[in-house]
């Protein structure tokens, strides 16, 4: 009997399982399926709009310091900000918050500043280079990385890049250009200035191999900025030693429960003790230098950022080891005690080998190349800052302004007198007052 009726049951629960089974699917597939659904609404948005890529040629005297940069970023900040636009904009436009990308390329030892955005946008960046450094030449110019195989790796052309991730929270700042005491100095040829030595690193870029940095920025949406400030403001709280404030949350429906349950009443948590002396007394003068320098990045405009650099070049006479020429760049901005830039791991150009064998002599070649396929197409898209991600990736971090400036400015011909960047030696002006005009004819 009982045999009989398990048969049944296990009978009854297949033909529910066999009718129902897709019951739980939209339950488990609804956020897979509106993430995939925004990246193509997403991805077609983006191959509508139009970029252009602007060259920036620097005068030879730069007058000006690296603050005037900062400056520049600001007026780029605020040009390229968009509003957060309807539902319709965003999940059926595919409209999202578009960035600008800053770029530093040696061709074959010749140095290029580029600027790459939104056609609509080219106005208000010219604008805004033009008012610190009224003496620059910019121009659209052939984007470059369409002169080289777009399929490198291959068997002509290799490369070796990473991106870059912040070693600490990224409510630290890296080292700027405050740190660099650039405008101490009077004489140009004393001043410092990290940049000098990537300039100095592509000037040793030799025929047939070229070395890329790329910096994509964006101004971070309202709603996610106001949450990064608010875990800023827990972080500095953490830092300075503030105890929490811990508040019975508890509602009237549970504390009635509990009652029935145990009988017991719950009784008003006792208030802390607190010190005379604050905690903010008792920090190092260490911790007071950092927390002071978190306060001083969260008071700027800040972007979010993405950083790679790749080094390519024909296998005859590309040299691998080279590509610690943009290593050397980014050390420059390193501070023990703030925070500091390094190599991404699970995207640079190098993949671990096992014990296992056959790993190494199948598996490791293959997951290599298709990382460093992956690295050059995120490079020639300019899309990892724009586009949805399930969860941040490590590599998407915030820079403020002057964050940003520190990495990529324009320097003076004393401070980086690297040969190969293009610079111009007359100065931009416009045609002279009382010009005589020709008259047309009616």
């Amino acid at each position: 009997m009982f045999k009989q009726e398990l048969i049944l049951l296990l009978q009854y629960v297949g033909a529910v399982l066999s009718n129902w089974w897709w019951l739980p699917l939209p339950f488990l597939l609804w956020k897979p399926f509106l993430f995939f659904y925004k990246f193509w609404r997403v991805e077609l948005w983006l191959l509508a709009q139009k970029s252009i890529l602007l060259e920036v040629k620097i005068p030879r005297d730069i007058e000006k310091p690296i603050r005037a940069m900062d400056h520049v970023m600001v007026g780029i900040q605020a040009a390229i900000y968009q509003p957060a636009g309807s539902w319709w904009e965003e999940w059926i436009d595919g409209q999202v918050q578009t960035g600008v990308a800053f770029e530093i390329a040696s061709i074959e030892g010749d140095v290029h500043f580029y600027i790459r955005a939104l056609q609509g946008y080219r106005n208000a960046i010219e604008a805004s280079v033009y008012a610190q450094y009224p003496q620059a030449e910019i121009s659209e110019a052939d984007d470059y990385v369409k002169y080289v195989p777009q399929n490198i790796p291959n068997k002509e052309w290799d490369l070796w890049g990473a991106d870059y991730f912040m070693l600490k929270d990224d409510h630290l700042p890296i080292k700027t250009y405050i740190q660099f005491e650039t405008e101490m100095e009077k004489d140009e040829e004393k001043k410092v200035d990290p940049i000098a030595t990537l300039l100095e690193s592509m000037d040793k870029v030799g025929p047939g191999t070229q070395l890329w940095i790329q910096i994509s920025a964006e101004p971070w949406a309202e709603g996610n900025l106001v949450a990064w400030v608010k875990e800023g403001e827990k972080f500095k709280d953490k830092m300075a030693r503030r105890p929490e404030d811990k508040k019975n949350e508890k509602s009237m429906i549970r504390e009635g429960a509990e009652f029935l349950l145990t009988g017991k009443v719950g009784e008003e948590e006792k208030p802390q003790e607190r010190d005379i002396i604050p905690p903010e007394m008792k920090l190092t003068p260490g911790e007071r230098e950092v927390l002071g320098a978190l306060e001083k990045k969260m008071a700027k405009p800040m972007f979010r950022c993405n950083a790679r650099f790749i080094w390519l070049g024909k296998r005859d006479v590309w040299f691998k080891p080279n590509f610690r020429l943009a290593f050397i760049y980014f050390n420059g901005y390193q501070t023990i005690n703030l925070n500091s830039i390094f190599p991404y791991g699970k995207t640079l150009s190098k993949v671990h080998k096992s014990l296992f064998v056959p790993y190494n002599k199948y598996l490791v070649p293959r997951k290599t190349y298709l990382r460093n396929r992956k690295l050059f197409r995120n490079y020639i898209r300019r899309w990892t800052v724009n586009f949805p991600h399930p969860s941040p990736p490590k590599t998407l971090f915030m820079l403020n302004t002057e964050e940003l400036a520190s990495l990529f400015h324009f320097p003076s011909k004393g401070s980086a007198p690297a040969t190969s960047v293009s610079r111009i030696e007359s100065k931009r002006g416009g045609f002279p007052a009382g010009l005589p005009v020709e008259e047309e004819e009616n």
